[in-house]
């Protein structure tokens, strides 16, 4: 929902502005919590470089996804987004030495074949899609990747607030100015929609951040995949993108697939 958001808006909101409006929302939703568990003192970092790298791949993942969806169907753009989902498994391999049994093997697998089974039958790639908006989709993923190992590495020494926190902070200081360079006029209506998407954020970010903490990357990755599904939901329901039987199927494929990955990951009771 918050990264179809330039698609709602129809070309009136651009994508920095959009970013930026959350963020303004998101930082005094992290601001009150934070007042509420003990101040701001109570929440300093001590890896304030990694928050902000998180800051800068986040902030840019959000503005490439926003604006590919708003040039280009969701389905390819959101079947571009989910291969954040396979560059993170590596990422996990490469960096925290995360091990893949064949059990896991197969669940990831079965993950991405229900995602790929969904984003053939929304129509994805059946036509020749613009370059700029195809790259900047890809583009997002890497960059997701990453934030996922910074996420996984930050969660596990800090708390879920103080991630947020910083990470509000530092994005909204990156998006000023090109929100600033691209604003448009709006009605506080608008406003105060794009500010609202902040607290939806937060809770958003809060379950990715306790996710990939109790799990490894190559477990939160691929159940992410379950986005595709919301994302098809929504095509329909909003915008009239029509589904097919391939939804259902697919989306059981995911779900299937994810129910195998907790269940690989979780430790004997």
């Amino acid at each position: 929902m918050i990264f179809a958001a330039a698609k709602f808006a129809d070309g009136s909101v651009g994508a920095f502005q959009i970013t930026f409006l959350r963020y303004v929302g998101a930082l005094a939703t992290v601001l009150l919590l934070a007042h509420w568990r003990g101040g701001l003192l109570a929440h300093r970092s001590c890896q304030p470089a990694a928050h902000f790298l998180r800051a800068l791949c986040g902030s840019s993942a959000a503005v490439a996804i926003t604006w590919a969806s708003a040039h280009m169907p969701i389905a390819d753009a959101t079947a571009f987004g989910m291969l954040y989902g396979v560059i993170a498994v590596l990422l996990g391999v490469v960096f925290l030495k995360e091990r893949l049994n064949h059990r896991l093997r197969w669940a990831i697998a079965l993950s991405l074949a229900g995602t790929v089974i969904v984003i053939v039958g929304k129509g994805a790639f059946r036509e020749a899609l613009p370059a700029a908006p195809a790259f900047a989709a890809a583009a997002s993923a890497c960059l997701l990747a990453v934030e996922g190992l910074l996420i996984r590495i930050l969660g596990q020494s800090e708390k879920a607030l103080s991630v947020m926190l910083y990470v509000c902070f530092f994005g909204l200081f990156l998006m000023a100015a090109p929100a600033y360079a691209n604003w448009q006029s709006l009605n506080v209506e608008a406003v105060f929609t794009c500010i609202l998407l902040g607290p939806v954020s937060i809770g958003a970010q809060y379950a990715t951040i306790r996710g990939y903490r109790s799990a490894p990357l190559s477990v939160v990755g691929p159940v992410d995949y379950t986005w595709i599904v919301f994302a098809a939901l929504l095509g329909f329901v909003a915008f009239g993108e029509r589904s097919e039987t391939t939804t259902l199927v697919g989306g059981a494929l995911i779900v299937l697939g994810g129910v195998l990955l907790v269940r690989t990951s979780s430790p004997p009771q």
